[in-house]
């Protein structure tokens, strides 16, 4: 799969795991994990006004794009976080095992989108063909598109970027609520609580078919 960029974005060049390690103070487990289940790392592409000639926000300056070649089929969703504490910008990363891609982004810097959510991180299946949109009016645009094609919810583009997060934030806790609320239920032994709960798991369920039914 291709990103179809132009070579006056292109970078290809590689970087260092140490430079990581030199730049934040890190466990000895992230540090093995970077050893252990990271090829390589190539700063692949840079979006920027130079390079694709698409105005810069105060919000976004620049979009990198990352290649991380792995040396197992998983993401290490833990690495990716201190990627993201080092580097200021924004980044599309797209990941390698052997023949198999995925790919993934992070919501961060955008000043109009409330607090970012731990779950903000946005991944690809494996071989998923995901269709991304370079162009915009300006580099943030471009980073909201490459956001979207990541959240499965095919009539997100004709919403305001901020209602698709703010809708994907609602969606995320009420999935998260309703599977500690199933747990709940299944090992609750008092049948007055059970049904309080099951009361409770009913709601949850209805506003999250309702965001479902209106997006």
């Amino acid at each position: 799969m291709s990103l179809h960029l132009p070579d006056s974005a292109l970078v290809n060049r590689f970087i260092a795991k140490t430079k990581f390690y030199e730049k934040a103070a890190i466990s000895s487990k992230l540090k093995d994990d970077f050893v252990n289940k990271i090829q390589k790392i190539t700063w692949q592409y840079k979006l920027s006004e130079n390079t694709l000639g698409i105005n810069k926000t105060a919000a976004v300056t620049e979009i990198q794009v990352f290649e991380i070649e792995l040396k197992e089929q998983l993401i290490p969703k833990n690495i990716l976080a201190l990627i993201d504490k080092v580097i200021p910008y924004q980044i599309l990363y797209q990941f390698r095992f052997n023949e198999h891609i995925a790919y993934a982004i992070t919501l961060k810097g955008l000043s109009d989108i409330e607090k970012p959510m731990p779950t903000d991180y946005y991944f690809s299946e494996w071989n998923e063909p995901v269709q991304f949109d370079f162009t915009g009016t300006d580099l943030e645009q471009v980073y909201q598109k490459l956001i979207k094609a990541f959240i499965k919810n095919q009539t997100t583009k004709q919403k305001d970027f901020k209602a698709v997060i703010e809708t994907d934030h609602k969606t995320k806790q009420l999935e998260k609520d309703i599977a500690l609320l199933t747990k709940k239920i299944s090992k609750e032994k008092q049948m007055n609580r059970k049904v309080e709960l099951n009361k409770t798991l009913l709601d949850k369920q209805q506003q999250l078919q309702l965001i479902k039914d209106v997006s």
